[in-house]
């Protein structure tokens, strides 16, 4: 069953690699509980089918980068781009894509939240196994107060500006 507006996100573990040791995080991926993450903030999630893909690098994380402070400006108090890659692939791709200070990159290796969330994607056909579909949303203390699912093959509802204009 897929997750709905005010429902209750479902905890998970996801992993987000540090390329220094800071605040107690060890250098490379460290294990995060979603239920302690969104504890008392206001997070704008987005998913992506993959790191590094044609659409997911040229316009959905680009476009959160150039509107994190926005969104920031808005109330949120952090930005997570999540997909069911490793944190070592997540790392590289945040990079690559110059997010430091503006978004946190979370891997969802296993799709196990995702799968929680109801938000799964069989890629299998292609090669690719089991990804997450292409969605945002908007968690206010971990309750889901936004949420936009793109129709197969789609990149229209769950871009930064759309956010943006939900807040």
């Amino acid at each position: 069953m897929t997750i709905k507006v005010g429902d209750r996100v479902p905890d998970g573990t996801l992993t987000e690699f540090f390329e220094t040791e800071a605040n107690g995080c060890s250098l490379g991926p460290n294990a995060f509980q979603v239920a302690d993450l969104v504890k008392g903030k206001t997070i704008a999630v987005f998913a992506v089918p993959g790191a590094f893909t044609p659409t997911c690098s040229a316009k959905h994380l680009p476009g959160y980068v150039e509107q994190a402070q926005a969104l920031k400006d808005k109330g949120v108090d952090e930005i997570w781009c999540v997909a069911v890659n490793d944190a070592f692939v997540m790392g590289a791709w945040g990079r690559d894509q110059k997010t430091a200070g503006k978004l946190r990159m979370l891997a969802d290796g296993s799709a196990h939240w995702t799968r929680a969330l109801g938000l799964e994607l069989d890629l299998d056909a292609r090669g690719m196994g089991v990804r997450s579909q292409r969605y945002s949303v908007l968690l206010k203390d971990g309750v889901v107060a936004q949420l936009n699912i793109e129709a197969p093959g789609k990149f229209e509802v769950s871009d930064a500006a759309t956010m943006l204009s939900q807040i």
